[in-house]
């Protein structure tokens, strides 16, 4: 299958999102297209290293670069500055200079912090991107934010930093746990309901869409290509979100809560922003925002990726409520919500009645 390169073009940066299965092994050869330095220090998990490690320093190695690796156990409990400093730690003992490249190898988590590493080892260094989840591909791996979570909240620590280059291989999610690929699907719904009409009908229309081998890999390729550029389409026009570029928090702000609540452990960010979607649609009813329809086709299509649509009955609506005050998301005390007006089309809002948010929260918490 052919490949297909979506171009990222931003104010003072541009790089390419490559997709291409069964392509982790021609990594080597595109990197040497990009003029790096030849150190290059490779940060992953243990589990992802297992599978693609090799892959990935044999492909390095053989163009001539000199690879170092540092592996950083997974999960959002090690999203912290105490991973970043062993990063430095292990950038100085190899000596890597301004002109060597941080690879992120990994999800969402390794992808962030990775970043947040390049963007401030000697004020800036290389950061490519090589997501291996669903989620990562489509959604954290694009953009420039890069960060750690702080115990109060989620990304409180962080920088927009671009990649040089970001390298998707879909072929990686055959060893993605079922759990995860689910929390990917979340980030695609989400891009259907803000920006993409095409892309929520394209899955309506898939019977199933809670594993990767209920889809061919030709659809696959299209969600993730779809995903990408519907992403890119928003970051190009406000790359610091200034403006335009809220609406990729769609389900996020409640989501976080949730995650934050649950001390990032009992629920994955997908499934957070699943039901975050889910209380957003809802709100959108109650303020008029959009039709019971629509909410009601968005939460089929939530279940149809076996994710969850209800809060568990240990969370008290109003301590979710105070919750939302941290987001770094608040504007003058004010919580931003990210709204939907039609499928394909949302609006930002900030004078939602706090009363409105705690009724929906009672609907969808479970018993």
């Amino acid at each position: 299958m052919s490949s297909s390169v979506i171009p990222v073009t931003l104010p003072h940066t541009s790089y390419n999102i490559i997709i291409e299965p069964n392509a982790l092994g021609k990594l080597g050869q595109q990197l040497t297209s990009l003029k790096l330095g030849k150190k290059i220090l490779v940060i992953s998990n243990p589990e992802i290293f297992n599978y693609y490690g090799k892959t990935v320093i044999d492909t390095l190695t053989q163009v001539g670069f000199e690879v170092f690796e540092h592996l950083i156990p997974a999960g959002e409990t090690h999203k912290t500055l105490e991973s970043i400093a062993q990063i430095y730690d292990i950038a100085l003992k190899n000596r890597l200079e301004r002109s060597s490249t941080l690879l992120a190898l990994g999800g969402g988590v390794i992808g962030d912090m990775t970043g947040f590493a390049a963007a401030t080892w000697l004020r800036g260094i290389n950061f490519v991107q090589v997501p291996t989840s669903l989620l990562a591909m489509v959604d954290a791996s694009i953009g420039g934010k890069t960060g750690v979570n702080h115990p109060q909240g989620k990304n409180l620590i962080g920088a927009f930093y671009q990649p040089r280059l970001v390298f998707i291989d879909p072929m990686v999610l055959k060893t993605l746990p079922i759990r995860e690929f689910r929390a990917g699907m979340a980030e695609v719904i989400k891009y259907g309901v803000i920006w993409d009409s095409n892309l929520f009908k394209q899955l309506e229309q898939e019977e199933k869409i809670d594993s990767l081998d209920k889809l061919s890999l030709a659809t696959i390729q299209e969600i993730i290509t779809q995903s990408c550029q519907a992403k890119v389409d928003v970051v190009s026009q406000d790359e610091k979100e200034a403006g335009i570029r809220a609406i990729l928090n769609y389900g996020h702000t409640i989501g976080h809560a949730i995650e934050s609540l649950t001390g990032y452990s009992q629920i994955n960010h997908g499934e957070a922003v699943g039901i975050g979607m889910v209380a957003a649609g809802k709100i959108a009813v109650k303020t008029g925002m959009w039709s019971e329809e629509m909410t009601q086709r968005q939460e089929k299509l939530i279940r149809q990726a076996g994710l969850p649509v209800t809060i568990d009955h240990t969370l008290n609506p109003q301590t979710i409520l105070e919750n939302l005050q941290l987001d770094k998301k608040v504007k003058a005390g004010k919580v931003r919500f990210i709204l939907p007006t039609n499928i394909g089309q949302v609006d930002i809002r900030e004078n939602i009645p706090p009363q409105v948010i705690t009724t929906v929260l009672k609907e969808i918490k479970s018993n």
